[in-house]
């Protein structure tokens, strides 16, 4: 009998345990998550309100971590006060993404049953392509003790929508962006109307002298018929014989434009090139953009 006794005794103190505490861990994303003294019934990521079990995101690209009805925090006439702290570590150490508390605005608490709690990572600067990150979110409450965690590690990826072609030439990232939306365009979809940047970060291989460079940059653009959308043989042409300073060019170079309208042969086949005038260094971008109302 005392070895019965002491065995559903086991039993009971290891069933308690994994009530206050948990550790669960998804193979396929590779989403840890552990919890003391609260509990979720669900984890997951979502890309465009859709689940996806993927690590791999392109740059420009939000995912969200999803803490789907979490209980456990202790209530003040009926309201909950989450605490939810945000960090993003390179491969090397350094934090390129933090925030101390993603609820810090809901002073007065949460009245929502079942609790849904969200955090929002976009994968752009200081982020960048070819990068591996470990995602760390931390919630806590207020009013109590309970704490619940999640780890995920992730890879970031260019675009590879972009196809880029370089003589003498290397860079750090190449992408799209929207001045309207003040997002990294990463699915290649555009509207009428929107000032679309192709930015160029990083270039090096441009002959240097005295601390200026000659580069050239041309836009091109058809639509599905081959008709002629953009035109520009060279955006720097008054820059022909004065040059760019080395640093500003390093640091980014873009061109930008605007289509209006309301009806287009889609996609626009769009061409940026930018070469130096004083050497054979170039680089040419190719990408297809579709253009939506």
């Amino acid at each position: 009998m005392r070895t019965v006794f002491a065995s559903l005794l086991f039993l009971l103190t290891l069933s308690g345990c994994q009530f206050s505490k948990s550790v669960k861990k998804d193979l396929v994303s590779g989403l840890l998550t552990t919890g003391d003294g609260l509990s979720c019934e669900t984890v997951f990521l979502s890309v465009n309100d859709e689940k996806t079990e993927r690590n791999t995101f392109v740059y420009g690209e939000e995912f969200i971590v999803n803490f789907s009805n979490i209980e456990g925090f202790e209530k003040t006439n009926d309201y909950l006060f989450p605490g939810m702290q945000l960090d993003v570590i390179s491969k090397t150490g350094d934090t390129v993404l933090y925030s101390k508390d993603l609820y810090s605005d809901y002073i007065n608490g949460l009245k929502i049953s079942p609790l849904l709690l969200t955090s929002s990572v976009t994968v752009a600067s200081p982020m960048k392509s070819k990068g591996e990150y470990l995602l760390h979110v931390n919630i806590w409450d207020k009013k109590g003790k309970g704490k619940f965690s999640a780890k995920f590690n992730f890879n970031v990826i260019s675009n590879d929508k972009i196809i880029v072609e370089a003589v003498n030439v290397l860079y750090d990232e190449i992408y799209l962006f929207s001045k309207e939306r003040e997002t990294v365009i990463h699915d290649n979809k555009i509207k009428f109307n929107e000032n679309a940047y192709v930015i160029f970060e990083g270039l090096k291989g441009f002959k240097e002298e005295n601390g200026i460079v000659f580069p050239g940059l041309s836009l091109k653009g058809t639509d599905n018929t081959g008709a002629s959308i953009l035109d520009f043989n060279d955006l720097f042409s008054d820059y022909t014989n004065s040059g760019l300073a080395l640093t500003d060019f390093n640091k980014r170079v873009s061109s930008h434009f605007i289509l209006s309208g309301s009806e287009f042969k889609n996609p626009l086949h769009c061409e940026v090139t930018i070469w130096d005038k004083k050497s054979d260094a170039r680089i040419k971008i190719r990408t297809d953009l579709i253009v939506e109302p």
